[in-house]
């Protein structure tokens, strides 16, 4: 424990020693950003991949400057997902970076139902957008794109009806 009883003014007079200090090194480091930006990752074809996953399902994506064409099992956007909350939910990156109608994407998509499906495609474009423009990294990671939700059905035990719940107590 401490001896001492500091007051108000032993704080100010702190402050005053401190000075402007702290707002420099503020300003240096926002000039002089302490992660180097990464280098672009492209295949032969010019193309960026990543791999996706969401619950039961794995989504290898490619993308390229293109129309905005997005291609999943060889079917269109609109045919495979037509939820348009799912297509929304593809569309995610693309709206938090501006890049709406710049990229193409192609992706194959197993496991999983449609939810987790279009959860994983999310997942693997974001991760390709950041490979073939390191820039945006910051923007995607913010957002929690790149982050892969880890959350999966919890598995059924023995002597309950499902995961959690009970079998109908009986009195009698």
């Amino acid at each position: 424990m401490a001896d001492e009883n500091n007051t108000v003014s032993d704080l100010s007079d702190l402050k005053d020693i401190a000075g402007d200090a702290p707002a420099a090194d503020a300003a240096e480091i926002a000039q002089n950003p302490a992660t180097p930006l990464r280098e672009q990752e492209l295949d032969a074809q010019g193309r960026a991949y990543a791999t996706g996953r969401r619950k039961d399902a794995t989504a290898r994506v490619w993308i390229k400057p293109g129309t905005g064409k997005v291609i999943i099992n060889g079917r269109e956007q609109e045919v495979y997902f037509a939820r348009p909350t799912l297509r929304l939910i593809i569309d995610q990156p693309f709206t938090i970076t501006d890049r709406q109608g710049q990229y193409d994407v192609v992706a194959t998509v197993r496991g999983g139902g449609l939810s987790g499906q279009a959860g994983a495609v999310k997942h693997g474009i974001s991760q390709a957008l950041t490979k073939y423009e390191p820039a945006l990294r910051a923007t995607v990671k913010s957002a929690g794109f790149l982050t892969r939700d880890s959350r999966v059905v919890e598995r059924k035990k023995y002597g309950r009806a499902k995961a959690r719940r009970s079998f109908q107590f009986s009195k009698r």
